[in-house]
């Protein structure tokens, strides 16, 4: 008798699966009332919130870098390698052959490295990915494309907020974000506006533009001190005149050597002529203040032929 119970009591519950297949909506709803009937006898309050999240976001590569002090220096023919520190000798580097030094700037491994070349291009790279300075480096054409026969010329480094000058030897130039500079094209981006035989000079990060000086100086001596705010902030182009070089000065070969960017009231200036050189602090350079774009003032005699002008305090 017990066995024949069973045995009619498994055939009606496979009769009733048989009509629940037959039926998905009547299964599903056996299914719905099982887990009510199951949340309602074994269910407790969640105990895991449910948060709301933002959208996820690519990982800036640069926030696993560490901050630290680098020097990049830039060879004449284009090779870039960086030392750790800021106490690095660039000069006293191995080069290679026919090489030598073209310029060196204070970083740090989180920022980018602005390069342009002498059509104007800017080229932006992370400095923690530039090689080592114990080595010769490593060809910046391996990074970017540059227009056929165009020179890297100058270097740059800092934030996107850094205030920079650039400016040409034919004596224009302009404030811009460091922001400007950068970009991920290979062919880089045409930042300074260049006339036929014009060249860049060194860009040089000006602190507070509202207050700090330009010191501009040319290659037959003549000398000008103006305030940075007198220059437009752009993110390209040709800028403003910054000093006055007469037609037939420039056509006889006059050019800007270089800028130099001095806080109000303190800071100098070294210019270097040949074997021999001409310091001038704060009180000599307001001796050269004037107007944008007048002629300036002329260094002592001797020391007209400038190479090159540096901040050194």
């Amino acid at each position: 008798m017990k066995i024949t119970a069973e045995a009619n009591q498994l055939e009606e519950e496979r009769a009733r699966i048989n009509v629940l297949l037959k039926s998905p909506a009547k299964l599903k709803g056996l299914i719905k009332e099982e887990l009510r009937a199951d949340a309602a006898k074994y269910g407790d309050d969640r105990r895991s919130p449910l948060v709301q999240r933002e959208v996820a976001q690519a990982l800036d590569e640069s926030a696993l870098v560490a901050s630290e002090p680098v020097t990049v220096v830039l060879s004449q023919k284009g090779w870039i390698r960086a030392g750790k520190g800021h106490d690095v000798d660039a000069e006293g580097l191995n080069y290679r052959e026919g090489d030598g030094l073209l310029a060196a700037v204070r970083a740090r491994t989180t920022q980018q490295i602005a390069v342009i070349d002498s059509t104007g291009r800017s080229y932006s790279t992370p400095a923690h990915t530039l090689p080592s300075a114990r080595g010769n480096g490593e060809p910046l054409t391996g990074r970017f494309t540059p227009p056929a026969g165009a020179s890297f010329d100058a270097l740059a480094a800092g934030d996107n907020d850094t205030r920079l000058i650039l400016a040409t030897d034919f004596g224009y130039g302009f404030v811009t974000r460091f922001e400007a500079l950068t970009g991920r094209n290979k062919a880089g981006k045409q930042i300074i506006s260049l006339s036929d035989g014009a060249k860049v000079l060194a860009p040089q990060v000006s602190a507070d533009p509202s207050r700090d000086r330009i010191v501009v100086v040319t290659s037959e001596g003549h000398l000008l001190m103006f305030s940075v705010a007198e220059l437009p902030e752009l993110d390209k182009g040709k800028g403003n005149k910054l000093i006055e070089i007469p037609k037939k000065q420039m056509t006889e070969g006059e050019r800007v050597v270089g800028v130099a960017v001095v806080a109000e009231g303190k800071g100098e200036v070294t210019m270097y002529a040949g074997q021999r050189k001409l310091t001038l602090k704060w009180a000599d350079l307001v001796e050269y203040g004037g107007n944008r774009a007048t002629r300036g003032g002329v260094l002592p005699r001797g020391l007209r032929r400038v190479e090159r002008i540096e901040t050194t305090g």
